[in-house]
């Protein structure tokens, strides 16, 4: 089944102007995380790999959030294996991978393992060095984090280019949402994030939740915060999760499908970051290439 609903002249024409963008030499990777769970985070992450996918990049899930997995629920996939065999000797991280709708590779994590929410910070940097060993040409990575200020949180957002904060309009929301971009950029060194509003009634209001937030950031922290886009409150997201797929392909014509095409193409405009940053990275050494002697701290 193609991926573009061939009756929708608008959607192709948004789908070949992503197409045709340069692809960056090397993997671009994207965290995708929340201050707080069930703002659609995971929703949000899956249906922009499929975006991605419309536009021609080979593209990857990494499934971060390690004790609660839930991408391939989402998805209606039943993995062999798991991001936990392989921090049990069990088999290697290529062995996890799975096919999901349209071609996404997906790394499948475990869900109800206490021991894999509670890894040690040399473990998920142990984890994140394992990416470097697959040789799956990779244009796109999205790492789906879990919710919250986790050691792993923070972790996987540090090895990522850009960092997306999904946030809905309501306070606890909003209150979490500013308690995780005041970690990342006080604690872990991160100048800039990417702000997804999700859920919101209509554009204004979404660009109103990034406007508060960001006159708070402005005051109190040094970081910069981008706007990527608003996620309509759409139903069809809710019917495509009921039959476990993302809306992108479900629904190619719903607002919100349009709207994950649209952050997608501003996330493949942001210039990629170059060169090694001091800390963990995924797939670092095809960011620096082999003649760079920078060193690594964990």
């Amino acid at each position: 089944m193609p991926l573009l609903d061939s009756s929708n002249a608008a959607q192709r024409t948004q789908a070949a102007g992503l197409a045709h963008k340069p692809a960056a030499n090397g993997p671009r990777v994207f965290a995708v995380a929340s201050g707080k769970g069930g703002v659609g985070k995971s929703t949000i992450a899956v249906n922009l790999g499929m975006a991605m996918l419309e536009a021609s990049r080979k593209t990857m899930l990494l499934d971060a959030d390690l004790g609660l997995a839930n991408v391939d629920v989402l998805l209606g996939l039943q993995p062999a294996a798991n991001l936990s065999h392989v921090l049990e000797g069990k088999c290697s991280l290529a062995d996890t991978i799975i096919e999901g709708p349209g071609g996404l590779r997906i790394v499948p994590a475990s869900s109800g393992r206490r021991r894999m929410a509670e890894l040690t910070r040399s473990e998920h940097v142990g984890l994140i060095g394992a990416f470097s060993g697959l040789h799956d040409p990779i244009d796109v990575m999205l790492v789906d984090t879990a919710a919250g200020l986790s050691n792993s949180v923070q972790t996987f957002c540090q090895a990522s280019q850009e960092v997306l904060v999904v946030v809905c309009n309501d306070p606890a929301s909003l209150t979490d949402a500013y308690a995780l971009i005041k970690v990342l950029s006080r604690d872990c060194g991160i100048p800039r994030m990417q702000l997804i509003t999700n859920r919101v009634r209509s554009a204004g209001e979404g660009r109103e939740v990034y406007d508060n937030l960001c006159r708070v950031a402005d005051r109190f922290l040094d970081v910069t915060l981008n706007y990527l886009g608003h996620i309509p409150d759409d139903d069809k997201i809710v019917r495509a999760a009921r039959q476990q797929r993302p809306v992108v392909t479900a629904y190619p014509g719903a607002p919100s499908s349009q709207a994950f095409r649209g952050i997608a193409s501003k996330l493949l405009d942001i210039a990629p970051q170059r060169g090694a940053r001091g800390h963990i990275e995924f797939f670092v050494e095809r960011l620096v290439g082999p003649t760079s002697g920078m060193a690594m701290t964990a």
